[in-house]
């Protein structure tokens, strides 16, 4: 909601808000350690389970352990065995529905001018 702002990380901000309307957050802990048994259950579906959006609707582990290739090649297969078993669902054009791809990079603060852009990811 701030653009630019150095001390706002829309990534973490939006990881709080996740945690935060997690449907087993709890209104209370009753002890720190219930707070940090829920946090790692909590860490272990969202890195495991849990399909995000921003990187084609996979989960971060396929994504940090490059499996997201044969993720993709698996979704592909399985839209296709749909379409072939009941191509009624489906719209004429065959792109459709489609597996999203995975972002190239991720800015928190992208710079103005594309130069600087690809001069700061190549770092």
């Amino acid at each position: 909601s701030r653009p630019r702002v150095s001390n706002d990380n829309p990534f973490s901000e939006a990881l709080f808000k996740t945690v935060k309307y997690a449907p087993t957050f709890p209104e209370r802990f009753a002890t720190l350690a219930d707070a940090r048994a829920w946090m790692e259950d909590f860490t272990d579906w969202y890195n495991h389970e849990h399909h995000h959006a921003g990187i084609g609707l996979h989960t971060p582990a396929d994504v940090h352990h490059h499996r997201t290739a044969h993720v993709q090649q698996a979704r592909r297969r399985a839209i296709e065995q749909a379409r072939q078993a009941h191509p009624e669902r489906f719209a004429a054009e065959p792109a459709l529905p489609k597996v999203l791809d995975l972002p190239t990079s991720a800015w928190i603060n992208r710079p103005d001018d594309p130069a600087q852009a690809e001069h700061s990811s190549a770092a």
